[in-house]
């Protein structure tokens, strides 16, 4: 037990300040982003550039492409929070019907076999795990592009996946990070489930 935690204390001691700096940036976008502020885009975006590349030195080359597709979506975000349909000043919060959710579940599902499938051939150690982490957290930050409710949901997924990888890789300040994402995944979902009843009911 004591080699586990010295294991974890000098990984966390030990690492880059740009591992450091993109575990505080990732948990205030988060935050943010549950308090539907707009500040979350831009620190966002240089989150997953500090990301990416704190990825690009592990050699996980997919999850740092991943970054790239993050960065994408946090535009979209951005401008999509900004310039809603209709009459309203800001983009609502929103729910997707149940045969959309089922859509996107069974699209998440296929992307992961076909993306694993690439993977496996150009040997990624771990295909699933990225395919799986890759095809749901594009749909989660989506989701979030779009203020759907169930965005949160998917976070909660991606989160527990990534959890495990960096925990056996020793990334401990990713592990501190996805760890308090999940628990600001279901604050989030609290928060916007909140601001949903609210918009339903004026």
């Amino acid at each position: 037990m004591s080699a586990v935690l010295d294991a974890v204390w000098h990984g966390l001691i030990d690492a880059s300040w740009i591992e450091q700096a993109a575990t505080v940036l990732g948990l205030l976008g988060v935050w943010l982003a549950t308090r539907q502020s707009l500040t979350n885009f831009p620190i966002g975006l240089v989150q997953v550039v500090l990301t990416a590349t704190v990825f690009a030195g592990q050699r996980l080359y997919a999850d740092m492409s991943l970054q790239a597709v993050y960065f994408i979506a946090l535009a979209y975000g951005w401008w999509s929070w900004l310039h809603p349909d209709g009459t309203r000043d800001r983009l609502p919060v929103s729910r997707l019907t149940w045969a959309q959710l089922a859509g996107l579940i069974v699209l998440g599902l296929a992307t992961t076999a076909g993306w694993g499938t690439l993977l496996a051939r150009i040997g990624d150690p771990m295909p699933w795990r990225d395919a799986f982490i890759a095809s749901f957290g594009v749909l989660s930050q989506w989701l979030e592009a779009r203020k759907k409710i169930e965005a949160w949901g998917g976070w909660v997924v991606v989160n527990v996946a990534g959890l495990g990888v960096y925990i056996a890789i020793g990334l401990y300040w990713f592990v501190f990070l996805y760890g308090l994402y999940l628990v600001l995944s279901f604050v989030g979902l609290r928060a916007w489930s909140a601001s949903y009843r609210q918009e339903v009911t004026a």
